[in-house]
């Protein structure tokens, strides 16, 4: 999947954060659907969005169904057919923001084309209550598998290039995911996880755990964290590294921390942000982007070091 853009380039450039990237351009994101609620609203934004990222040098494109879930669209009233609809559309503005990119060919010279990846996030996601920043969720496996399902068997068959499970807080989720992607007609997807220190996912399991389980899955075809304080990335790649050869892959936040009680942000408590990727190269990363509050000019930053390594 990603072995062209390694061997010709040495590293995967991904996108930034959508959903504060649509604040910025003035969407107001004050409801329980976040950032999917622009997928009903304006559209237009979002593939607006993604062709920011591809000219910022982003490889990959995200698609804003992070936050989009049948449960989480049926507290809105909006039924199952109007769903799979909006799930779809998620993958489809990526997509149109790609061929619009890629059919000036002053885009195409040094560059190969961007990928879709249809992001799949967390249960707690579409709880709307920071439980995706901890996994105590208390749900079985199995009752995670029968809600991650019907949403993964559309985004898997919507068009993307693969999928992007990501900001899994807890084993049990990341092995619900694993298990279900067999259903998926040999679909790939990377997994990523969210940690809260330089060896634990949110809910305390060692990020080992995770990795394993990930190696040893063959549609998972990249590894690593993401939605996780900069500061902690370095670490978690030397740990991951020690149990997979699959490429690693990251992408933090901004290092400001979400209070979902009054939310709001809180200060960064180091200001790393995206300057520590020399060193997450130099530990292994091949797939490096950024989550909450990066944007496109984060984005550019990873374009020009690429460019510095080369």
């Amino acid at each position: 999947m990603f072995s062209t853009f390694l061997q010709q380039n040495g590293l995967v450039i991904l996108d930034g954060a959508m959903a504060t990237e649509l604040e910025r351009h003035g969407a107001v994101l004050n409801d329980h659907l976040w950032s999917a609620k622009i997928l009903l609203e304006a559209p237009e934004l979002i593939r607006h969005v993604h062709l920011d990222y591809f000219r910022a040098g982003a490889d990959v494109a995200t698609t804003a169904s992070y936050q989009a879930s049948f449960e989480g669209f049926a507290k809105k009233g909006i039924g199952r057919a109007e769903t799979v609809r909006l799930l779809e559309l998620s993958v489809k503005l990526a997509c149109e923001a790609r061929e619009q990119f890629w059919s000036d060919p002053a885009n195409r010279v040094g560059r190969l084309r961007p990928l879709v990846a249809a992001s799949v996030g967390p249960y707690g996601a579409c709880l709307a209550d920071g439980s995706e920043y901890r996994g105590d969720y208390g749900l079985t496996v199995e009752e995670l598998m029968d809600f991650h399902r019907p949403r993964l068997k559309v985004l898997a068959g919507a068009g993307a290039d693969l999928l992007a499970v990501e900001t899994i807080p807890c084993l049990e989720e990341a092995e619900a995911l694993v298990k279900l992607l067999p259903e998926l007609s040999g679909r790939k997807a990377w997994l990523s996880v969210s940690c809260r220190d330089e060896k634990s996912l949110n809910h305390g399991e060692p990020i080992e755990s995770a990795i394993e389980l990930a190696d040893a899955c063959d549609q998972i075809v990249a590894v690593g964290v993401n939605c996780t304080p900069p500061e902690f990335v370095e670490g978690l790649l030397k740990r991951a590294a020690r149990f997979t050869s699959k490429p690693l892959l990251v992408y933090p936040n901004s290092g400001e921390g979400w209070d979902a009680v009054n939310k709001c942000w809180l200060p960064a408590r180091h200001g790393a942000g995206l300057s520590l990727a020399r060193q997450w190269m130099e530990a292994g990363a091949k797939l490096i982007g950024g989550c909450c509050r990066t944007t496109p000019e984060d984005i550019s930053q990873l374009t020009n070091l690429r460019l510095a390594g080369d």
